[in-house]
């Protein structure tokens, strides 16, 4: 078994667990108790799927959906910036 055959195989095998844990997070996101368990949930979905989306980066071999992902993450670090302030109740940039 070559590598390459070796890491296909993970990747394959590793997206159901993926999967399941998108659907949990899903779950956290609508029934969560409080904000900061929804916001919690999302970063979750949002860094699963930055994940995700280099896994089948690897996979497929096309390196443009590296950038993708990376704007995800960039994505839920804004929105992570922006929680904080609304729950601190002042505004971007005081």
């Amino acid at each position: 078994m070559t590598v390459e055959n070796f890491v296909n195989t993970v990747i394959i095998a590793l997206l159901p667990a993926f999967i399941l844990s998108l659907s949990l997070y899903t779950v956290r996101v609508i029934k969560g108790p409080s904000i900061t368990d929804m916001v919690l949930a999302i970063d979750c979905i949002t860094y699963d799927l930055c994940f995700l989306i280099g896994l089948i980066s690897i996979l497929l071999k096309i390196g443009f959906l590296m950038i993708a992902a990376l704007s995800l993450a960039l994505w839920a670090y804004v929105l992570d910036l922006y929680v904080a302030k609304y729950l601190e109740g002042r505004e971007i940039g005081d």
